[in-house]
């Protein structure tokens, strides 16, 4: 792309023994941010080296067979972005790759160009200049819609020369493990690709989908924690890109997972190797550009602050991992939840509402008195996940609920929430915005399905005494039982799920009495596993919420004091189908 500066012209058709001093005297001339516009019959290729050496760029249009057009120019400084103070990058090579990716962006030359031209000025590229350039594109007018769409022929124009370093990393480090989770995730896509040259069986490819769908857990994490992370060193690129290719992917295995369930085999089996080229894709972006340049960006305070919120959302086709760092000082894993309180008193006694002893001191809230323990106690316990935006459009709090409808980890703190939502859903969630601060607005509902459940999603706009726009508040619940009620209750009953507690004893009694093994639901989950060795992994495949489980550590401890009922409820499962499934496993093995 040629640069719109000032340029001197030098018209050296049919010039041949003065051109070249003619030339260098207009080099020692010119004036800052100025350039050279040569003028030849023929392509001057002599001229290329000579004006390169003198740390000039070069733009050619060539008229006809006969007449050459040569804009030589100085590199253009790039402006300061907050990523750059991050990374050590050299900006000459980062302007003259962007030169490149602009000129095949906006239609100048054509894909296998772009590619040869990296290929003669690059001699490699890495991860992080390849991520920089990335989030440089936008100044220069590429959408993220164009990238997102695009990015395939990008990574094929840098195929020859993008280098990615090999991480070795302990045990426990979040980046270690999304590379054990992309591995598990290959191994997967080679079991598929097996699969596809064989006779479909129905079982196998559902056995295999199962396993497929904890990629969303992968996604999910990755969306929440480490694209959080990388914003608040400038680089929203992933925030901004990768979620919809993320999207896409998920959208594939469930047409095909849909596909499946309703027998359509054709069907199925026509969607998959694009479901294995999609998902492979993308776990070389990861591999390649997005994780090497996170450990360049990210502090090791950054990494330890990460690993505490993945075990929040959980992961995908691994055991849950060591902590990080692997260490038996507690004091190096801040405790979030003490963090915001004592955060919250200490701006409180900063205005002289509460003084250095904080948590206990009653406030004066909108309607009675309570203190700081008192307001996170009323938020843990809400049957609705609560999530505030400031006016300024910065997450500044969510309800850290045990029932949450989707994953939330305390990487959302802070992050502008545009990038909290895939870009397919930020127009949405601009309107919405816009309207409430306009005042043209003060509710937005939204309702949706999604496994089985019936999900209300209401935004309400937060207003001061004085009307002011001061945020949104989301309020979001699983309305599944709700909706499924009729008639009136006017009696006491304290589950109405399972008609009274006396008929769940009962029911239990009835198991127990049934199966012989003494198994009912305040059977200890560590006897059946000494037991019967074999169902600790069975359990272990019953639910993804189980995953954290797959720690030893945290499963020796957890099944010494953990019931059956306690582990059916956590995963939500119903404790009676639960227990028979236990007992057949056991009676299957026998």
């Amino acid at each position: 792309m040629k640069r719109n500066i000032a340029y001197k012209t030098i018209d050296g058709r049919g010039e041949h023994e003065s051109f070249r001093d003619c030339l260098t005297k207009a080099v020692e001339e010119l004036k800052p941010g100025e350039g050279i516009h040569v003028i030849k019959d023929f392509e001057p290729f002599p001229m290329y080296k000579m004006m390169e050496a003198k740390g000039f760029d070069k733009y050619v249009e060539k008229v006809s067979e006969t007449e050459y057009h040569v804009y030589f120019y100085p590199p253009e400084e790039l402006e300061a972005i907050k990523m750059g103070e991050f990374l050590d990058v050299d900006n000459t090579k980062i302007g003259k790759i962007l030169n490149i990716k602009l000129d095949f962006l906006n239609g100048k030359i054509s894909l296998a160009e772009a590619k040869d031209k990296m290929n003669g000025a690059i001699d490699k590229v890495t991860s992080q200049e390849f991520a920089i350039c990335e989030q440089y594109l936008q100044k220069y007018g590429i959408t993220d819609d164009v990238l997102a769409d695009r990015m395939s022929e990008i990574l094929e124009i840098f195929k020859d020369v993008l280098v990615s370093n090999k991480l070795d990393l302990p045990l426990g480090h979040p980046i270690r493990t999304y590379l054990d989770e992309t591995d598990a995730i290959k191994n997967l896509l080679n079991q598929m690709e097996v699969l596809l040259q064989k006779k479909f069986i129905k079982n196998q490819w559902l056995e295999i989908y199962e396993k497929l769908s904890q990629i969303n857990i992968h996604f999910s994490r990755k969306q929440n924690q480490l694209f959080a992370a990388l914003e608040r060193k400038g680089f929203d690129k992933p925030s901004k890109v990768m979620w919809t290719l993320d999207n896409n992917i998920k959208n594939i295995i469930k047409e095909s997972q849909v596909h499946l369930d309703e027998n359509r085999d054709d069907a199925f089996m026509n969607l998959q190797s694009e479901v294995i080229e999609m998902v492979r894709d993308m776990m070389v972006k990861e591999v390649e550009i997005l994780f090497p340049t996170a450990i360049e960006l990210l502090s090791e305070k950054d990494f330890i602050e990460m690993r505490i919120g993945d075990d929040e959302i959980g992961y995908c086709l691994i055991e849950s991992p060591l902590p990080y760092p692997l260490s038996d000082k507690k004091e190096q894993i801040p405790d979030t939840q003490n963090e915001l309180l004592n955060d919250l008193a200490e701006v409180l006694n900063k205005h002289g509402i509460l003084n250095k002893s904080g948590k206990d001191d009653i406030l004066d809230v909108s309607q009675g008195k309570l203190t700081l323990e008192q307001i996170n106690l009323i938020f843990k316990h809400l049957q609705v996940d609560l999530s505030f935006v400031d006016e300024n459009e910065i997450v500044k709090f969510y309800s850290d609920t045990k029932h949450r409808v989707f994953p939330r980890s305390a990487g959302v703190i802070g992050r502008e929430v545009q990038n909290c939502h895939p870009r397919e859903s930020v127009e949405t969630v601009e309107k919405i915005i816009k309207a409430f601060r306009a005042g043209e607005q003060d509710k937005a509902e939204f309702w949706l399905e999604i496994n089985g459940k019936f999900i209300y999603i209401i935004y309400n706009a937060v207003r001061d005494e004085r009307g002011n726009f001061r945020g949104v508040l989301e309020m979001m619940q699983d309305v599944t039982h709700i909706r499924s009620l009729q008639g009136s209750q006017r009696l006491l009953s304290w589950d109405k799920k399972e008609n009274s507690e006396e008929k769940a004893i009962e029911e239990a009694k009835e198991v127990v009495v049934t199966n012989g093994y003494g198994i009912d639901q305040e059977t200890i989950v560590g006897d059946i596993v000494k037991e019967y060795p074999f169902i600790k992994d069975f359990l272990l495949g019953l639910s993804p919420k189980f995953s954290k489980l797959k720690n030893p550590i945290l499963f020796k401890t957890m099944s010494g004091l953990a019931t059956l009922k306690m582990i059916s409820e956590r995963g939500g499962l119903d404790t009676k189908e639960l227990t028979r499934k236990i007992v057949a496993q056991i009676e299957s093995k026998r």
